[in-house]
């Protein structure tokens, strides 16, 4: 009989433990942490995807036809301006100089035998002009031979670099027919779309503003040494997309930029008497963000928000919450709309600060 009743005691004592436990681990279950947006001036970092231009880029082509004689430069070979790069054969346009010159000579005779003969009032005043525009043409095609001629020889008109020569030795070649593109790369452009609130907000708000310097992050994720600076911001905005281009001009000293590359340009822009929220104090449904805020008889209720941008963990909200508000920080999938909780307060600067440390 005592054995059965020390028995019933125990099992008793285990379910009064077990009881107890439950309710200790319900109760610290229910204790949700809560904070309240930071109202503060802060910047951050805005990225645009850019286009990577040389500042100069052009393409070379033929300006005669004829057999390519000479290739003087090779892919990717850096140029002075000036420097010989491509020989067209010139044999013929070197005989239409001849020829021309030929003319020129026979004119020059031809007037001075006409000038002879009208001192002597031989011939008249016109056949002198004649003889003298004859001339006057002899000579305007011996310069346009010659012109043609120089075309023969095609030249780097700056310093650059030659990119795909796509013609071999002896090809025939077409008047204006491409022969290779020269990248002046000494500098570049980075080109990037800023939509219309962005660009009003840039030129309008001189104060806050986001910096003239600019950063660009390569495709390897690293950020080019040398800064940039944005100095030109196009006519018109692209009625398809809504946006304008502006242009960052960037140093290249060591050539690691090429024409057509790809990078994001990175813009610090300030923001003044920002609303500051964590990130994991709000929630999503159908593109809408939603945080949960604490009622004075300490129920919840779901508010939608609207985001004005977005920095590493954190939101600054536009609008739907003001810097009196308590919302609730941790926990918001453990609990539903109008739910009454138990919560400790922690302070939203130490909130803030914390979650700037983890992402730094």
């Amino acid at each position: 009989m005592k054995k059965i009743l020390v028995f019933s005691g125990a099992i008793a004592l285990l379910n009064l433990t077990s009881c107890t436990t439950k309710k200790e681990e319900k109760k610290e279950e229910s204790q949700f942490t809560i904070t309240a947006p930071l109202k503060t001036d802060t910047s951050f970092t805005k990225e645009f995807v850019s286009q990577i231009r040389s500042v100069r880029n052009i393409e070379i082509r033929a300006q005669e036809k004829g057999y390519l004689q000479n290739i003087y430069v090779d892919e990717g070979q850096t140029v002075k301006a000036g420097q010989l790069l491509f020989r067209i054969m010139p044999k013929l346009y070197e005989a239409e100089l001849l020829k021309a010159q030929a003319e020129v000579k026979a004119a020059q005779i031809e007037l001075q035998n006409v000038k002879t003969l009208a001192d002597k009032n031989v011939v008249s005043k016109n056949e002198l002009a004649m003889a003298q525009a004859k001339l006057e043409g002899a000579k305007a095609e011996a310069s346009l031979a010659k012109l043609h001629l120089s075309f023969t020889e095609i030249k780097a008109p700056f310093d650059g670099t030659i990119d795909r020569i796509p013609q071999k030795l002896g090809s025939l070649i077409d008047e204006g027919e491409l022969l290779t593109s020269l990248s002046d790369n000494s500098q570049v452009f980075a080109y990037f779309n800023v939509s219309e609130p962005e660009y009003l907000a840039y030129q309008t708000n001189v104060k806050d503003r986001g910096d003239k310097q600019v950063s660009l992050l390569l495709a390897n994720n690293e950020v080019l040494k040398d800064k940039g600076t944005v100095e030109v911001i196009e006519s018109e905005f692209n009625s398809e997309t809504g946006n304008i281009a502006f242009r960052a001009r960037f140093p290249n000293a060591n050539k690691l930029l090429k024409n057509g590359q790809t990078g994001k340009i990175q813009m610090t822009v300030p923001l003044r008497n920002a609303l500051i929220i964590p990130q994991k104090a709000t929630y999503e449904i159908q593109d809408k963000m939603y945080v949960f805020v604490v009622g004075k008889d300490d129920v919840i209720h779901s508010r939608n928000i609207t985001i004005a941008s977005e920095m590493p963990d954190l939101y600054v909200v536009n609008t739907g919450l003001s810097e009196t508000d308590k919302i609730l920080l941790e926990g918001v999938q453990k609990v539903k709309d109008d739910e009454k909780i138990k919560y400790k307060y922690l302070e939203p600067k130490s909130v803030i600060s914390h979650l700037r440390l983890k992402a730094e």
